[in-house]
């Protein structure tokens, strides 16, 4: 491909995502395109997911000051960006494929009716921020553990926890981490590091995590 000028074919190349361009002779320039030009797949992950699957990544707020992000199926849904995420549990329930993602920020009384009111087999999506251990009942706990987690009975002041599991299954959740409270190893002070659990999440309930 050959363009006249210089200016325009730098901007050109660089749409292009040429690493470079060379003048051919006195006013002719040529772009040279990499052989593979890298696309960005869903949700930053590393590869497409296979069909009966959701691209999903889920990041934990840092201290109380970097909010949690949760992406579903290559869109973003809760972000500082998006100024929808505040201290507490923010959790995203997916109702369909086609279906918006519902935000819900916990710092609210009626949270275990909500959560009792999730359908059975919805996909739910979890970060915490700041603090949540010291407003978990054990009533909340055990609904939690409903929908797959393993570390919810376990979690302490300003731990951070992330989680993806689908309500009601009781099938255990190989989306989840929690980062622990511990002074020695804490990476903002007060605060453990972020955690993050991101990949290809099944459709569903009986398809392979």
């Amino acid at each position: 491909m050959k363009y006249q000028g210089k200016l325009f074919p730098f901007l050109f190349c660089s749409l292009l995502q040429s690493s470079f361009f060379f003048l051919l002779h006195k006013k002719t320039y040529a772009c040279v395109l990499p052989l593979e030009i890298k696309r960005a797949h869903r949700c930053n992950l590393s590869r497409d997911c296979p069909p009966g699957h959701f691209a999903v990544s889920v990041r934990s707020g840092a201290g109380d000051i970097v909010g949690p992000h949760i992406c579903f199926n290559g869109k973003i849904v809760m972000n500082s960006v998006l100024n929808n995420v505040r201290q507490g549990l923010n959790i995203v329930v997916v109702d369909g494929e086609k279906t918006p993602p519902r935000t819900f920020h916990w710092l609210l009384d009626d949270i275990l009716a909500y959560l009792k009111e999730i359908k059975p087999g919805r996909i739910v999506l979890v970060a915490s921020f700041n603090d949540v251990a010291t407003l978990l009942t054990d009533e909340i706990k055990e609904t939690f553990v409903g929908m797959g987690s393993s570390f919810i009975t376990s979690l302490k002041l300003k731990d951070n926890w992330v989680f993806v599991g689908r309500a009601a299954t009781k099938t255990k959740s190989a989306f989840e981490k929690q980062a622990v409270n511990d002074e020695k190893t804490n990476a903002y002070e007060t605060w453990p590091n972020m955690v993050e659990v991101a990949g290809c999440f099944p459709r569903t309930p009986n398809a392979t995590q």
